[in-house]
């Protein structure tokens, strides 16, 4: 089960400091987790620019050009944010079990080990 999933809250720990115009310290969210490269998309952080070949849509408007769209950063230079407490935290995995619908079932639940809440 992963630490990190797609739509939750997370800060970068590490890489240039924002005075010195890198993204450490800012929070996003996941936008996507690339599980096979070790990676995720975080919203609003590692912005990289394209430059993509001019074209022609049906209607006749350009498109292409340079762009700036989000890239990839390494899932350990960034931490998952405890909700309640906005800081960066680890994460522990804790199995309960849960009875639907008359069946038991054991379920792993992530948590926050600094502050131990739910996330």
């Amino acid at each position: 089960m992963a630490n990190i999933k797609k739509g939750d809250l997370v800060q970068v720990i590490s890489g240039r400091s924002q005075a010195r115009g890198g993204d450490r310290g800012k929070q996003g969210k996941v936008l996507e987790v690339l599980v096979a490269e070790n990676r995720v998309v975080v919203e609003g952080i590692n912005f990289v620019t394209k430059h993509v070949r001019v074209g022609q849509t049906q209607r006749g408007t350009k498109t292409g050009g340079i762009e700036t769209h989000e890239a990839s950063i390494h899932v350990s230079n960034v931490a998952l944010v405890d909700p309640e407490t906005k800081k960066p935290t680890r994460v522990g995995f804790r199995e309960e079990v849960v009875t639907k619908d008359g069946v038991e079932k054991t379920v792993r639940v992530r948590y926050a080990k600094k502050s131990g809440k739910d996330l």
